[in-house]
């Protein structure tokens, strides 16, 4: 992909279904400050907002959607199915729970949170079903490893559009996201600012003085020129708009080498590697 990114910028799933590159995630944000959060995400220029069943703030993200003005069709909701409904069909129940909490006609993406043991073939055959309707544009996974993938790969009739995973830096899960490539799977990252834990990195720090940008915009930068989907989350409306601020500028292969080198396998999130 050139690296002539806009905030407008899109990527083609495996299904040819469009998606932003770049979107809000809304882990932790709550009640009104949710519903602020992707209302001032839109007025932004976001057009990919994320959430989950576990976030308890479906309800408030589609409301925010439903009243922003901005055409249904210009919005690509992502939403996930919660550990304890997995199976076939608690899979059919949640994913109807999921659209009612939303409001809204359809969902662009369904994503399996996570990768429970025993389930995952029963669940899947429900995406599958899920996705045949007209209620549901794309279906993949999160927090799938390469053996996961692998185990999807064997049963599924319709493989995974994305794979949503914790990725930056000093989490750079190279091999995943070469083998996501291999098989045609977008790989989209969460938590791409450490939840914060990382931002007072002298060697960032020194990187992010030379474009004049803030260490938040270097990280996001950086996924971004790996060709991954990339959801930082905030509520803050300056941090927002900063977030967002990052296609004016461009990493030199340098720099990206060296945050390249950073990786130090350091999860702020659920390990997925003792899931078999």
């Amino acid at each position: 992909m050139p690296r002539n990114l806009t905030i407008d910028s899109e990527i083609t799933l495996n299904n040819g279904l469009n998606m932003p590159l770049f979107g809000l995630g809304t882990y932790q944000a709550h009640g009104r400050e949710v519903e602020q959060a992707v209302r001032n995400a839109l007025d932004e220029g976001y057009r990919l907002i994320d959430t989950a069943a576990m976030y308890g703030n479906e309800d408030e993200v589609g409301k925010a959607i439903r009243e922003s003005g901005i055409a249904r069709d210009d919005i690509f909701v992502t939403t996930k199915l919660w550990n304890s409904d997995h199976g076939y069909e608690n899979t059919l129940k949640a994913f109807e729970n999921s659209l009612s909490n939303l409001d809204i006609d359809y969902i662009d993406l369904f994503l399996i949170h996570w990768p429970v043991e025993g389930l995952r073939a029963d669940t899947w055959r429900a995406f599958e079903e899920l996705y045949a309707g007209e209620r549901l544009k794309a279906i993949g996974v999160s927090n799938y490893l390469i053996r996961h993938l692998k185990d999807l790969h064997d049963i599924a009739q319709v493989p995974p559009a994305v794979n949503q995973v914790e990725f930056s830096p000093f989490l750079y899960q190279k091999e995943l996201l070469e083998y996501c490539r291999e098989n045609d799977i977008w790989l989209e990252a969460y938590s791409p600012l450490t939840k914060g834990r990382k931002l007072d990195d002298p060697e960032l720090a020194s990187i992010a003085e030379k474009y004049d940008k803030s260490v938040a915009q270097i990280l996001i930068r950086w996924s971004l020129q790996h060709d991954i989907i990339t959801i930082p989350k905030s509520s803050h409306p300056e941090r927002i708009q900063e977030n967002a601020r990052v296609f004016d500028f461009e990493l030199s292969d340098e720099d990206m080498s060296t945050m390249d080198s950073m990786n130090e396998d350091f999860h702020t999130a659920w390990n997925p590697s003792s899931v078999s």
